[in-house]
């Protein structure tokens, strides 16, 4: 009997202790988190009395907080500056949520995030200059919110990343091209804002290319002759915009699409292959709708 329970304090205080390892700088950073977006009325809410990793989306590797995931989780208020003290933080899903405010800068000191999901939202404001800092980037996801100002040109720098989706915002300006540099891009949305300027040609350099969403902008000019070398696009997108010249496309190989959307009724190119029944209009807006489990 007293070795059962000489064991089972044991068990207790080994569990304390692993949970005690998490710096307090990372548990003010989840306390202010809870604080701030009114944690009280999340529909999975924490509870500060039992261990950090038991509680709802939050994920403990190494004694540090690795991921958060509150997709779908009624937060409603702001982002705390205090996010950054997260600096072993992989995954960020807020997704889905009732987010207003700004997004701080003191995110883009999140050296070791991989995934940042902040889509179905209101945040507004313009995007941090300094995201380019996000080094390990390989998804970043924040579409439909009320973000305003360019799109930085900073973010030429996330040189990992895979999947970028601005789409509808109110983001204004030329698409920078300094976006040619991410050569590991498979999937980029930016439909629906009110970018101007012509379609960098640097944008041939993204041979991962599969999914280009360009729809509902005010780009203008012609599409460039250096999209023939987007030989994995799968999806393209790019009516209504106010492009004066789409002969380039001719170049491109049009059994590769799967889908493929242009304003037909301006444009007489000819595509002979191209099976339009498999077009359709373009909406990005609603990706997770169905995945409560996405990251």
């Amino acid at each position: 009997m007293k070795k059962t329970l000489f064991l089972s304090l044991l068990m207790l205080s080994s569990a304390l202790y692993v949970t005690a390892k998490v710096s307090k700088g990372e548990m003010k950073a989840l306390t202010d988190l809870y604080e701030s977006t009114n944690g009280k009325e999340w529909v999975r809410t924490w509870d500060f009395s039992t261990p950090v990793e038991t509680w709802y989306g939050v994920k403990v590797e190494g004694d540090h907080i690795v991921e958060i995931n509150l997709f779908r989780n009624n937060l409603k208020g702001t982002l705390p500056v205090s996010l950054d003290k997260l600096s072993h933080l992989k995954v960020l899903n807020l997704a889905f949520n009732g987010l207003t405010g700004e997004l701080p800068e003191s995110i883009t000191r999140m050296e070791k995030l991989e995934v940042l999901k902040i889509e179905m939202n209101r945040f507004k404001g313009e995007l941090p200059e300094t995201l380019g800092n996000l080094s390990q980037l390989k998804e970043l996801t924040a579409f439909n919110n009320f973000f305003t100002g360019s799109i930085p040109s900073s973010m030429g720098q996330l040189a990992r990343l895979r999947v970028l989706n601005l789409s509808s915002n109110s983001l204004r300006g030329a698409i920078p091209e300094e976006l040619g540099k991410l050569t590991n891009l498979v999937s980029l949305g930016l439909f629906e804002n009110t970018l101007q300027g012509s379609i960098p040609r640097q944008f041939g350099q993204l041979v991962e290319l599969k999914e280009l969403i360009l729809a509902n902008n005010q780009l203008e000019g012609a599409i460039p002759s250096e999209f023939s070398q987007l030989a994995s696009l799968e999806i393209l997108q790019i009516q209504n915009n106010k492009f004066n010249s789409l002969k380039s496309l001719e170049g491109m190989n049009t059994k590769q699409f799967l889908v493929f959307d242009y304003d037909k009724e301006e444009a007489k190119l000819n595509f002979k292959e191209i099976d339009f029944k498999k077009t359709r209009v373009a909406d990005t807006k609603f990706e997770d709708e169905d995945d409560p489990d996405h990251k």
